[in-house]
């Protein structure tokens, strides 16, 4: 199927891409990588913003469902997505690119607070945009938080980075005989119980037009590959 070309990407990266093969935490390595195809991207003429889950490092919900308050829990996963984004820029600066961390909690100390006409202005000026801390919220996914800033900052697309190479009619990994889309509606995700994004954020892609494309994050130059209509992917749209 053919598309406009795509100038202005959110990119949603889950936390545990972040481990590589670590069982935990953040390895550096993979984020050098992931980091350089965010800038093949941008040298491709791309504005690219970026969302990375916490769960590499805690899961509000996995808190809660411990024993812990999940209000304090989900602030805690909160804090790991800030951890998480200033891991990217410091490997993004180190590569000579200039990235800037923007908080929906404010932390000045730490990184500037988000705003979408600042994210909007640094994305302009060829800066990559990291969104970290999710809404700001409890109870909201940084899948939600994700489809959010693709809104706010007026993406043409919502890159979602999984562990799989596009949509499944189930999962590939626990059913050989799982069907692949190329195509699928958001209307088909909802009906079909497909959990590649949480509802709400399934709604706020929908209800703004923004198509949210499904690759494998794990596949190395996948990020590149997909900007240009390569590789393996499924996109998700309105019709």
């Amino acid at each position: 199927m053919t598309r406009k070309p795509y100038t202005r990407i959110l990119l949603k990266v889950s936390g545990e891409v972040l481990m590589g093969e670590k069982p935990f935490g953040i390895d550096l390595e993979t984020v050098g990588r992931i980091a350089d195809e965010i800038i093949t991207c941008a040298d491709r003429g791309a504005q690219v913003a970026l969302v990375i889950g916490g769960g590499n490092i805690f899961r509000g919900l996995a808190g809660a469902a411990k024993g812990m308050d999940r209000v304090a829990a989900d602030h805690m996963g909160i804090m790991a997505t800030v951890m998480n984004a200033l891991a990217m820029q410091g490997v993004l600066k180190s590569k000579g690119r200039d990235a800037r961390v923007l908080s929906a909690i404010a932390m000045p100390t730490v990184c500037e607070t988000y705003s979408a006409s600042k994210g909007i202005h640094h994305l302009e000026a060829g800066r990559i945009v990291i969104c970290a801390a999710g809404t700001g919220l409890p109870f909201f996914t940084t899948d939600t938080g994700a489809a959010l800033r693709a809104c706010e900052l007026q993406c043409d697309a919502l890159f979602k980075g999984t562990s799989v190479d596009g949509v499944y009619s189930a999962d590939p990994k626990s059913d050989p005989s799982a069907k692949r889309f190329e195509h699928i509606t958001f209307s088909e995700i909802l009906s079909r119980d497909l959990r590649i994004m949480d509802p709400a954020a399934i709604a706020l892609a929908r209800d703004n037009g923004i198509p949210v494309v499904v690759f494998s994050i794990r596949t190395p130059g996948a990020v590149a590959d997909v900007l240009n209509g390569g590789g393996r992917f499924t996109t998700v749209t309105k019709d």
